[in-house]
């Protein structure tokens, strides 16, 4: 593969066609922005070409052209050439954990004001009382009560017009950059949640508004507000990022991107400028997606994804070569209750820093040495010690990144970090390098039981696929920590997760909730109808699938179970049935049963370069030993064997 500039080898895949331009096999690129270095791949020519180069934190759109159009010269093509870019980014992500979203305004019921800051009516953590949730993303003083009120059958007391400009004025005086309406029931009626919204988008132009009833149609209306809440204050941050990088990529002659959302779908830029709850994953799901297929390739039945960047740690679960999905998750310990990829993120990257707690322990992280500095060793001006400087110390790293020698490794400067730490710690350098990557190993090995054995799955028999930047160098470890025998890291690790966009299709996905019986005659199907009618709008060309979340009557919760429209409703009874004896161990079939919400996505499947090599010519490494890759490192522990293949996909199995 190609680095940085116009030289250098790609990887063999089959040339692809850009469906949009005739039979003319254009560049396909896809870009992704992580804590670290922003990577591009571009496919053209049947080959695979990358660039990686610093993210820019303050302009992330700076580091996103850079690196296209590093990649574009490596594989020897124009700006016109490029048939599509796909990018995945964290704008929305920092937003949250930075508090830097736009000011914004909550319409609430008027009585469930406090709807944010009840949540749950649960602890940050059950056994740590000087834990807190953090603050709402609207402070109490910026909610506006609205003066109505729907039931589940219908109004119960109206929104009248002096109502909805007694909401105009409140909100004008809030000075919001962006206002959420969230009313109770709108998910069932969103008449009154309709009316107040398009008062606001009139009165208050160029003002962003997020109504619950787009957002999220959908019970549970602490989840459906903050979610709400959610959007609104991320919408203005990224469409402001999104337009200025459309503006970029026109100026340099590429076209606009697609974005990748959570979901591990495209959508157009301009529906994600709208709508920014969607992407909040955005950046991680990539590199699930490019996993997936890399598990298929295996033919591997599980497969867990470990995605470990200069930052942070993102791993999934894969099945069947399909990765998990989930209906929200808590971000930053704000709930985004979206359609998503089942990612689990921990703080523990190659940037990660070291110290020592009050109590002399041994911790790494949350905090990161980022892009600038860095780690020590990038000689940048980092002093405090990371991860990447204790492999460095352990001699597990050396030389320069494999990122066409922009970064070389001061080994005098990992070191000098690492032991004022021991010092700190009363021990060895080596010691401590040691305890460095060990506490980072087992932050990781904890976030893959969540996504495996929490969810009932034996990963013993599976494979983990290693990625990211410094994946391959900690896959081992991670392996043995969960009892597994198996590492497969692609040649494109260091860059999997731009390689996900590209092989990304897109996808739609919608909700809404229901509440029938699940009995032949409810109107179920009916209700389904219109989402299917929007979602095939939406992508006229995709495949439809159709699931329902069901519970038996009396339940809380629900299990989702596919469903076919077509078929009668007996069928999708008995389907839920077969789910709850597989998930909770026994069925009720005497017991009725009721469909909570229906959930419809318009899928199209993305391109399929070949990214894994078929086996032959290849040699093999016994550990301990290093083995270099473009943009990563593979450590190759004791009692593993390395298979390193001609292309540089390394598969590495232990006894």
């Amino acid at each position: 593969m190609a680095q940085d500039g116009p030289s250098g080898s790609g990887l063999d895949c089959p040339t692809m066609v850009d469906p949009t331009r005739g039979d003319a096999p254009l560049a396909l690129v896809g870009v992704d922005v992580g804590g670290t270095f922003t990577d591009a791949v571009a496919v053209a020519d049947g080959r695979v070409h990358v660039a990686k180069v610093p993210t820019t934190p303050d302009d992330q759109g700076e580091g996103v052209i850079r690196a296209v159009l590093a990649a574009l010269a490596a594989a020897g093509r124009a700006p016109a050439d490029v048939s599509r870019i796909a990018h995945g980014m964290t704008v929305g992500t920092n937003a949250m954990l930075e508090g830097t979203g736009a000011r914004t305004a909550l319409v609430a019921t008027a009585g469930l004001e406090d709807v944010l800051e009840l949540r749950r009516q649960d602890r940050a953590s059950l056994y740590r009382l000087d834990l807190d949730h953090p603050p709402p993303l609207v402070p109490s003083d910026r909610v506006i009560p609205a003066a109505e009120r729907m039931g589940p059958c219908g109004v119960i007391t109206p929104l009248t017009e002096d109502g909805i400009e007694a909401v105009v004025d409140a909100v004008r005086r809030a000075r919001p950059e962006a206002i959420a309406v969230g009313l109770l029931f709108a998910y069932a009626d969103p008449t009154h949640e309709r009316r107040i919204a398009a008062r606001l988008r009139e009165a208050m132009p160029g003002v962003h508004v997020s109504a619950s009833s787009d957002v999220l149609p959908e019970i549970r209306e602490y989840e459906r507000i903050a979610t709400t809440v959610l959007d609104a204050y991320l919408t203005p941050v990224l469409a402001e990022y999104l337009g200025a990088l459309g503006r970029r990529a026109h100026v340099a002659g590429l076209p606009a991107p697609g974005i990748m959302q959570s979901n591990g779908g495209l959508l157009p830029l301009d529906h994600a400028a709208s709508h920014a709850s969607r992407t909040v994953l955005s950046g991680p799901a990539g590199g699930v997606v490019a996993a997936a297929d890399v598990a298929r390739a295996d033919g591997a039945p599980v497969a867990l994804a470990f995605d470990m960047g200069g930052t942070s740690c993102d791993v999934a679960l894969i099945r069947d070569g399909a990765p998990g999905r989930a209906h929200g998750r808590v971000v930053a310990g704000h709930p985004v209750h979206l359609p998503m990829l089942d990612i689990e993120t921990v703080s523990a990257g190659g940037g990660s820093i070291a110290w020592a707690d009050a109590g002399g322990a041994l911790r790494v992280g949350p905090r990161s040495a980022g892009a600038v500095p860095g780690p020590a060793a990038y000689g940048r001006g980092g002093v405090r010690p990371t991860v990447t400087d204790a492999n460095v110390v352990l001699g597990r790293l050396g030389g320069d990144l494999g990122i066409g020698g922009t970064i070389g490794l001061d080994e005098r400067a990992a070191r000098g970090a690492v032991e004022a730490l021991a010092v700190e710690l009363g021990i060895t350098p080596e010691g401590c390098a040691r305890g460095i990557v060990d506490v980072a190993v087992q932050q990781m090995v904890a976030a893959l039981h969540v996504v495996s054995v929490e969810r009932g799955v034996d990963p013993r028999g599976g494979v983990l696929i290693a990625f990211g930047g410094a994946g391959p160098l900690h896959a081992c470890a991670v392996a043995e920590g969960l009892g597994m025998s198996r590492v497969t890291c692609p040649a494109t690790a260091g860059v999997l997760a731009a390689l996900g966009m590209v092989v990304a299709g897109e996808r739609r996905d919608h909700v809404q909730s229901v509440l029938l019986p699940v009995t032949e005659g409810s109107g179920l199907a009916a209700a389904t109808a219109p989402l299917i009618e929007r979602a095939q709008g939406e992508v006229p060309d995709g495949r439809v699938e159709v699931a329902v979340d069901c519970r038996y009557a009396g339940q809380s919760h629900a299990l989702t179970v596919p469903w076919d429209p077509a078929e009668p409703e007996s069928e999708l009874a008995r389907a839920f049935h077969d789910a709850h004896a597989r998930v909770a161990g026994g069925a009720l079939p005497g017991t009725p049963v009721e469909a909570v919400s229906v959930r419809v996505a318009a899928i199209t499947d993305g391109p399929a370069p070949a990214l894994h090599p078929d086996g032959s010519g290849s040699h093999e490494v016994d550990g301990p030993a290093t083995v270099a890759m473009d943009g990563s490192t593979c450590w190759v522990a004791d009692r593993w064997t390395a298979a390193v293949h001609p292309d540089g996909t390394i598969r590495m199995e232990r006894p």
